[in-house]
């Protein structure tokens, strides 16, 4: 659980290497840059300007269903009229949609009153017919009138009625407004609708012939983003005289290849340790197979630099809190088999093969724990292999009760106990000591009703707490007692984070009772209905199961981040830091369909 170690370096050159310097610097991609200077709102908006087109056709292209065979060499490639002809057909495209949509509502409205073309002015004396959709409890008050008209259809809920008049009725007259019906026939709609969908095809095989160029465009993309991050990067960098300065953040570990850099480019390279008045990046530092726990604290706040790395600790968690939500492992299996499909897939980027792990890890828990409460499908085998591996039981409240409150006391624990590490050389450590005596108290006298040991246990640690939160340093204050007294308004809080990993257990046991109540029903269809009775059954058992599978699976990812993210940050991280993000050029992976 390591943030990797960080130097603060300045490299210092001539002005007539500095672009060669800069573009190098971007090539190795080691470096955090750090801005002698913000850059120009115009830099800005020429990069925004830059890649919002080519970006826009590239979502346009991706999100075509059918991809063709991609170019990798650029002869014959035109960026610009290659960008230009996808958003001119998207365009057309979306106009198009927007015709016909318009047209199929016409027509869906005018079916009804049939396939007619009304008649000329003269033909009729001066008359014109008028068109109203009248419900059928106000049709009283139009027989009441008197007006000419005739109901030419009737459906469930209205009365086609065409009044025939030389003027259009007074609203008095008539209970609704009258309906636009336009002057096109059915049958010419129908015939515009179709030309509209020949269009459509014509356009979509346009569309998916410029797939075969998504490749060239992601490449066209990465190189229009470089150079815009190049020019902001010499923007931002710091000029005296004759020399140019560039300072910036490098891992402990990449700073020999940095030197080596600075020596071939002819630089001068000073390197200095992060000082208290710094805030540097915060770059973790994890092994492969738990990175996925990365994606997770990125997704919400990344600790600071002078904080501790909960990414290893939250996939473990996770991953953990997700298969006790779970509690099935006929659904463990499902989810397992799922990710078995996706993995290929996955294994194409490096978020991918973090992601893929990560679920790999909570299927193979999941799996495990649902053999541990016995539970498949919603079903309590009788094989005597199954069941002697079977050590909980969900309809236990009282211990699945403890069981849940429990792991929040330990994950909180642990919170305060890597606090308590990252400041041991403060004072305020013994804060968060007080907070595991705390928890540690209140948890030891409910389970084993142990009042007077384990409550003085809670009383060192709330006298603790307003001792020591106050105090920032190694020296002690008095007048620091007055924060920590305040500090004691966070019991409360404590508590109900404890009790908020009850959800485990009333998620687990809710997933559970679903599975069984769909297999009750569904055996009740079956014994009750003959012949038919087995698909029915099937039917229920799919559709029931499914959906319970997929209210598990949302469940136990949106309450896994819940108490990992809300609950245990907020015991675990006390400052936000921001990511560390390499000067580096974009990368595309080329790919053939």
């Amino acid at each position: 659980m390591s943030i990797e170690a960080l130097k603060k370096v300045t490299l210092i050159g001539q002005q007539k290497h500095r672009q060669g310097v800069l573009s190098e610097l971007q090539t190795i991609g080691t470096m955090h840059l750090i801005a002698s200077q913000p850059a120009s709102e115009q830099d800005m908006e020429g990069e925004t300007t830059s890649t919002e087109r080519l970006s826009q056709a590239l979502h346009y292209l991706m999100d075509c269903p059918q991809k063709r065979r991609q170019v990798a060499q650029p002869k014959l490639f035109n960026k610009t009229e290659m960008v230009n002809a996808v958003l001119k057909n998207q365009h057309d495209r979306t106009a198009l949609t927007n015709q016909r949509d318009k047209l199929k509502q016409r027509i869906q409205e005018l079916t009804p009153w049939g396939n007619f073309a009304l008649p000329d002015h003269a033909k009729l004396a001066g008359l014109r017919l008028w068109f109203y959709l009248v419900p059928k409890y106000q049709m009283a008050k139009v027989i009441a009138s008197d007006l000419i008209w005739q109901c030419v259809h009737i459906d469930h809920r209205h009365h086609y009625v065409v009044v025939i008049s030389e003027h259009e009725p007074k609203p008095s007259d008539m209970p609704v407004e009258r309906c636009r019906t336009g002057a096109q026939a059915l049958d010419d709609l129908h015939l515009a609708l179709q030309t509209l969908e020949i269009e459509l095809e014509s356009l979509d095989a346009e569309r998916m012939a410029l797939t075969r160029w998504i490749y060239l465009l992601q490449r066209s993309m990465a190189s229009t983003i470089d150079q815009a991050t190049l020019a902001q990067a010499d923007a931002q960098i710091m000029s005296v005289g004759e020399l140019f300065v560039i300072q910036g953040w490098v891992a402990v570990t990449d700073y020999a290849a940095l030197e080596a850099f600075a020596l071939k480019q002819h630089c001068v390279v000073v390197q200095q340790d992060p000082d208290s008045n710094d805030k540097p990046p915060t770059k973790l530092l994890n092994p492969p197979e738990l990175a996925g726990g990365e994606d997770i604290v990125h997704f919400f706040q990344v600790p600071g630099y002078h904080s501790w790395d909960p990414s290893r600790l939250v996939f473990v968690s996770f991953a953990l809190f997700f298969a006790m939500i779970m509690s099935d492992a006929g659904y463990a299996f499902i989810f397992a088999l799922i990710i078995g499909l996706k993995w290929r897939s996955m294994q194409q980027s490096e978020q991918g093969r973090r992601l893929s792990r990560l679920g790999a890890s909570m299927a193979g828990m999941s799996l495990l724990w649902g053999v541990l409460v016995g539970s498949y499908f919603g079903v309590t085998p009788d094989s005597s292999v199954l069941l002697s591996v079977k050590v909980l039981d969900l309809n236990d409240f009282d211990s699945m009760m403890r069981l849940s409150i429990c792991a929040g006391a330990l994950h909180l624990i642990l919170a305060n106990g890597m606090v308590a590490w990252t400041k041991r050389q403060q004072l305020a450590s013994w804060a968060s000591i007080g907070w595991i005596a705390v928890v540690v108290g209140a948890l030891c006298t409910w389970l084993f009703d142990q009042q007077t040991l384990f409550t003085a246990l809670a009383g060192l640690g709330l006298a603790s707490i307003v001792i020591f939160s106050g105090q920032a340093s190694r020296s002690y204050e008095l007048k620091n007692l007055i924060s920590g007294a305040m500090a004691l308004t966070q019991v409360s809080k404590l508590f109900g984070d404890v009790l908020s990993y009850l959800r485990l257990f009333a998620l687990g046991l809710a997933s559970a009772s679903l599975a069984l109540t769909f297999n009750q029903l569904a055996a009740q269809v079956g014994a009750s209905v003959p012949g038919l009775g087995l698909f029915l059954q099937l039917l229920i058992l799919l559709i029931g199961h499914g959906l319970n599978f997929v209210l598990t699976v949302i469940s136990g990812v949106i309450h896994g981040l819940r108490l990992n993210l809300i609950e245990f940050y907020n015991w675990s991280i006390a400052d936000e830091g921001y990511a560390f993000t390499p000067f580096s050029k974009q990368e595309v992976t080329k790919w053939i369909t």
